[in-house]
């Protein structure tokens, strides 16, 4: 069963580059947190990889869309990513080094950041991307 699922009404932005990424990026948390109920430490350090990769690009688009429209709200929104961004590039540079281990737990707490990251931040510069 999913982590998380998509939906229009919890998730969607308006902005179709974002909802698109954003989706994307549940896909790869969901094989993630599958992944994380396993025993392939292999495949699990591969899988954060590509998702921690994922994050920055996707939050890369999110700024950029940002300053392009002129967003009053991109330097809170920036430092929630950035801060995020730390704190997985910690968790990551752990794990490659046999300090720490990706659990049902870490991907719960990624899902709970998106839970309350994209209804409080993403979805509020919908109206100013989508313009």
């Amino acid at each position: 069963m999913a982590l998380i699922t998509w939906t229009e009404t919890a998730y969607g932005t308006t902005v179709p580059v974002c909802d698109n990424e954003h989706k994307t990026l549940f896909d790869m948390l969901n094989a993630l947190h599958e992944l994380a109920a396993g025993d392939d430490r292999g495949a699990v350090g591969n899988k954060l990889d590509e998702l921690i990769n994922y994050v920055v690009k996707h939050f890369a688009t999110e700024e950029r869309l940002m300053q392009q429209k002129g967003y009053a709200g991109f330097a809170a929104h920036k430092a929630e990513h950035d801060k995020l961004v730390g704190t997985c590039a910690g968790l990551q540079k752990q794990f490659h080094a046999g300090e720490a281990e990706i659990t049902q737990d870490t991907t719960a707490f990624v899902k709970s950041w998106l839970d309350s990251h994209i209804p409080g931040f993403d979805k509020p510069y919908g109206p100013t991307l989508a313009s």
